[in-house]
């Protein structure tokens, strides 16, 4: 994991123990600087949707409402897989240099989860390709990368979706269609 990753992931540990961290304590905490600071609690408020609140009596940040963070998945053979991200990596910087020298680069992301309820069977086959588990009769765990398309994905299937969790997805679901309905007003 990243370093950017461990201080997004102690910052969130930190709010959801009401401990108010700010800036200044992350930059203490993994001597950083204090603009580096500001950047991550802006990632974690702008990026990933986190209902971020500074509360100035406290002198820190609390979460308004439900967050999670996308989940990190770490197995046994991890190892391994870095070893192979490396070989690929070198690998394409040398064909790089024996091409243009531009070196080609792979991105890794940690996907976004939700948890959806879909009643019917043929809205489960058109969301198919985010969900990641069953969780019951009607409830699957999904993935995605892109917020954006995800919600898109959501408002374009036909049967009944509804989001279960996290509140901050939902919310930025009914914002959504909040903008569409006030740019559409009915005449």
């Amino acid at each position: 994991m990243s370093n950017a990753y461990n201080r997004i992931q102690w910052l969130h540990e930190q709010i959801r123990a009401l401990r108010y961290p700010n800036a200044q304590r992350l930059c203490e905490r993994f001597s950083i600087s204090r603009r580096q600071g500001q950047r991550d609690i802006h990632f974690l408020r702008k990026e990933l949707g986190a209902p971020l609140h500074y509360s100035p009596e406290r002198r820190g940040f609390c979460y308004t409402g439900d967050f999670s963070l996308p989940i990190y998945y770490k197995n046994a053979n991890e190892g391994d897989y870095t070893e192979f991200l490396d070989a690929q990596t070198r690998a394409l910087e040398r064909q790089a240099d024996e091409e243009n020298g531009h070196p080609r680069y792979v991105q890794l992301q940690i996907p976004f989860t939700a948890t959806l309820r879909i009643p019917d069977k043929l809205t489960r086959m058109a969301l198919d390709r985010f969900i990641a588990e069953e969780k019951g009769s009607d409830r699957f765990l999904c993935e995605f990368a892109q917020v954006d398309l995800f919600l898109a994905a959501i408002l374009l299937a036909e049967g009944e979706v509804q989001i279960l969790s996290p509140n901050w997805l939902r919310a930025r679901l009914l914002e959504i269609a909040r903008r569409a309905i006030a740019r559409h007003p009915e005449e």
